[in-house]
């Protein structure tokens, strides 16, 4: 433990952090951070509500390493209450431990009073129904004393002449459960069966007494460095019952996933510890949304999951080590058929097929596999550029001639973390902005309300939320704005209040930031966007651009015809403020559209079809993977990205429809007709 006074306490998922004096309670400190962890019984340890969930080790991400004694020792308290009501291992009580020591605490969705948003719902698509898991009725003759044969050898004889379907192997288990359930049927059953497109036979799943009506469901699974989505798709009809989605629990190992690979390389198990808690997610993930469908999760037989690299490789138990440096080799790139219990995911049937989609190389996975599924850049006529965008980066560039990918990493920032008001989509989130050109004065909405700030009826809408803090797009629309509005420079910097010609633009350690929104005088937060915020933008949509242009170089093209964004984010941001920001190369603003979460439709398309998954694991041969972290041209791209939107793209399009004002905000500048002077300061 640590002889400091006080100690460094970081939240996930939120990312808030802050230095609280040995032997605070987590539950004051978060509440002092304005985490969202919920408390109802006043810290007596009654309700349970404050779970909370404390990382070890060296988290190199954070720059900190949490020794065991960082949190206070178990007390009677949190013993009584797991004896009583049961608590899961690892998990403590907020209200009782204390900060002992610098310590990553992880607050689980089930501990958080306004529920995250995972934003990847299902989108519409015409999906051609080929499902490898199917139920087929059968009469099977009955034993006969003159013709011995086995009661599975007869059921094999009757799906032969009734169905066609040679070739079917099975287990103990499902044996054990034939002979009772073809005499309870009178010799009539219906039985399931799994036959992917790896297998050569038919596998005997599940089998019922006589004609079984029940549906066969099947979860399409997005597991993304951030967030899990899940659909419940019905077998028979590709009908998406439900979707819902988790936050990934590793994020208490690190946001990002060399952070994750840093982890599981300083800590030994670490690898472990963290397939654990992706599958423990995934199991959770199928009964909740299982139970929001009012279906049985034993009526779920197959699972398809699409992830990328480092996912894939703790899903599976592999340590991602080799992904951490060159050559970024994958243990395998292929796909893979496996049963459901080899990833101990016990809250599907007990016989449930788990399929997941091929990598295409290196940090290029199985989600961009996905994308290219359900967008098929490679039957585009024109240039079409894919952007998935989450804490890692999928880029896609092709049309009938030939696809490239590559894999850029942008961080968290997207995502609201690393943000000085940042916070998951949540309710109570600012996620869209409006900023006034002319007065400076910025209007929002939050998550949960449609009306503006400025509409009658906001401050009761919100009165139940609150206005917490800033989202991912939130973010990206405020940086944009304030860059439309002259707030900031082509180079990012905040002006003065001088310069800029509103007092929202206040004195914020040796630079400035801009208030959004300020409610200190009744005791709620004030909402603003620092220097480091636009940095952080900036660094994040640096890397994206500059993804695209080395696809753009290697292709040997200038510009693009179209881009098409996926994923939570394409979904909630519109095409000018990406453009503003220079995240996207320049196109007419009405060829970029949103194609919603592309990875979690390939996952569904995977699931109902089995020739799709064929068709996946041929186009991966063929999809080019260009490495960005040993190209050269990415560096210079990357900084001259680093600008808004660009140091040297003319971005003629936007030019079109946008003005961007000429501004200059370098200390002791001209302030280009804004108002010069020297920038006050302050600390």
């Amino acid at each position: 433990m640590t002889d400091a006074v006080d100690a460094l306490v970081i939240f996930t998922p939120s990312g808030k952090r802050g230095r609280f004096a040995l032997g605070t309670p987590v539950l004051t400190a978060a509440r002092q951070l304005g985490v969202d962890l919920d408390s109802v019984c006043g810290g007596r340890g009654i309700c349970s509500k404050c779970q909370i969930t404390p990382g070890y080790g060296e988290f190199s991400k954070h720059g900190v390493t949490v020794e065991a004694d960082a949190l206070s020792e178990w007390n009677a308290v949190e013993d009584r209450y797991k004896r009583i009501r049961g608590l899961i291992d690892g998990r403590r009580l907020g209200c009782q431990a204390k900060v002992m020591g610098d310590i990553v605490i992880d607050v689980p969705p089930e501990s958080q009073v306004h529920k995250q948003v995972i934003r990847k719902s299902a989108t519409d698509r015409h999906i051609e129904m080929d499902p490898a898991t199917r139920s087929y009725y059968v009469e099977v003759d009955e034993p006969d004393m003159h013709e011995p044969t086995g009661d599975f050898e007869r059921l094999l004889r009757a799906l032969k002449a009734q169905w066609n379907i040679e070739g079917v192997e099975t287990d103990l288990s499902v044996l054990r459960r034939l002979q009772p359930v073809l005499r309870k049927g009178e010799w009539k059953a219906t039985v399931v069966l799994n036959k992917g497109n790896h297998d050569a036979q038919h596998r005997l799943l599940d089998i019922h007494p006589g004609y079984h009506e029940a549906p066969l469901y099947g979860l399409a699974v997005d597991l993304g460095s951030t967030t899990i989505a899940g659909h419940l798709c019905d077998l028979a009809d590709g009908k998406v019952l439900a979707s819902s989605g988790l936050m990934n629990p590793q994020i208490r190992f690190g946001e990002d996933l060399m952070s994750r690979v840093s982890y599981a390389m300083m800590n030994p198990g670490g690898d472990i510890e963290m397939t654990k808690a992706v599958r423990e997610a995934l199991n959770a993930l199928a009964l909740s949304i299982a139970q929001e469908a009012g279906v049985e999760p034993g009526a779920i037989y197959e699972m398809v999951i699409v992830c990328n690299p480092v996912m894939h490789h703790l899903l599976m138990g592999i340590d991602p080590v080799e992904l951490g440096q060159a050559p970024f080799a994958l243990a395998t790139s292929g796909a893979l058929s496996m049963d459901a219990q080899e990833l101990d995911l016990g809250n599907l049937n007990r016989k449930a097929r788990v399929y997941v989609l091929p990598c295409i190389a290196g940090h290029v996975g199985a989600d961009a596999a996905a994308v290219a599924l359900s967008e098929e850049p490679q039957k585009s006529d024109d240039m079409v550029l894919i952007v998935d965008v989450g804490t890692n980066a999928e880029i896609l560039l092709g049309n009938t001639t030939r696809v490239l990918a590559c894999s850029s990493p942008t961080g968290p920032a997207f995502e609201g973390a690393q943000i000085s008001s940042g916070q998951r989509a949540a309710p109570g989130a600012i996620e869209r902005i409006e900023i006034d050109p002319v007065t400076k004065e910025p209007r929002f909405r939050v998550i949960g309300s449609d009306l503006w700030s400025d509409d009658a009826g906001f401050e009761a809408a919100t009165s139940g939320t609150g206005i917490t803090g800033i989202c991912g797009s939130g973010i990206i629309e405020a940086v944009a704005e304030m860059r439309m509005a002259g707030l900031i420079d082509q180079s990012g910097l905040i002006g003065s209040p001088d310069q800029t010609g509103t007092p929202r633009s206040e004195p914020f350690g040796r630079t400035f930031s801009y208030v959004l929104h300020d409610a200190t005088a009744t005791g709620g937060p004030k909402i603003s966007v620092t220097q480091g915020d636009i940095r952080a933008i900036q660094l994040a949509k640096a890397a994206l651009y500059a993804g695209s242009k080395l696809l753009m170089d290697t292709m040997g093209v200038e510009k693009v015809d179209r881009v098409t964004l996926a994923g939570a984010f394409g979904a909630h941001i519109s095409p000018k403020h990406a453009m503003v920001l220079g995240m996207i190369p320049d196109v007419p603003l009405d060829h970029v559209r949103s194609a919603g979460n592309a990875a979690g439709t390939g996952a569904r398309i995977a699931l109902l079809n089995r020739a799709a998954r064929d068709q996946i694991e041929g186009l991966v041969h063929n999809i080019h993977k260009v490495e960005t972290a040993i190209e050269p041209k990415f560096q210079e791209h990357f900084v001259n990205a680093s600008a808004i939107p660009n140091a040297v793209e003319p971005f003629p399009e936007l030019g079109q429809v946008v003005t961007l004002p000429d501004v200059s905000f370098n200390t002791g500048g001209s302030g280009e007709g804004e108002g010069g002077g020297r920038r006050r300061r302050r600390g």
